[in-house]
């Protein structure tokens, strides 16, 4: 995953290269190769995309929406999706930095109970917050778990026979009769979790 710093020398390579005479600059980018006007293109992108979750303003004052983040992460996870974004591949860890001491002693056992199993989980359970954290980085260290937000699977849909298929019909669309309904089909609206 790029540093700060990894970014501002890539900033400072492109603008040594693109030409400061406008006259000129539709002549440089149709001399690139394909594979450098799709890094510039991914480069000034880049600038535009925050995945950043916000605490959303529910008073309706200046801040976030809760309608503006949704529809905001819904465009970076479309876009994560569109480009294969894969996190752990990308570098990311779970560190005491960047996640562990940011989340509960709930949490943190959950990471650990889904990499590594209840047993290490236990191990851990008892400990204060802070230790707890730097144990939880080394055991999750090398697993390549993630944290939900980070995480990119495709939704799949079960057949009738348990076997994963995107081809078979969910049973309701199969069926040929039509039942009366109970009302149990409502539409029930979304639940939203606040950490």
């Amino acid at each position: 995953m790029p540093t700060p710093k990894a970014i501002e020398e890539r900033e400072a390579s492109w603008a040594t290269d693109i030409p400061k005479d406008e006259s000129g600059l539709w002549d440089w980018l149709s001399g690139l190769d394909d594979a450098s006007r799709s890094s510039l293109l991914a480069h000034c992108v880049s600038y535009g995309v925050n995945a950043l979750h916000e605490k959303v303003d529910r008073y309706g004052g200046s801040g976030m929406s809760a309608y503006g983040l949704r529809q905001r992460l819904a465009q970076v996870d479309r876009l994560a999706r569109a480009v294969n974004l894969d996190m752990v591949e990308a570098g990311w860890r779970p560190t005491v930095d960047n996640y562990l001491d940011r989340v509960t002693k709930t949490r943190i056992l959950e990471a650990v109970r889904e990499a590594k199993g209840e047993s290490s989980a236990q191990l851990i359970d008892h400990m204060k917050k802070t230790d707890m954290a730097k144990e939880a980085e080394r055991l999750l260290d090398g697993t390549g778990w993630l944290p939900e937000p980070l995480r990119l699977t495709e939704p799949t849909f079960e057949s009738a026979g348990g076997e994963s298929s995107a081809e078979s019909l969910p049973d309701f669309l199969a069926d040929d009769e039509d039942e009366a309904g109970d009302g149990s089909d409502d539409e029930q609206p979304h639940t939203v979790a606040a950490e």
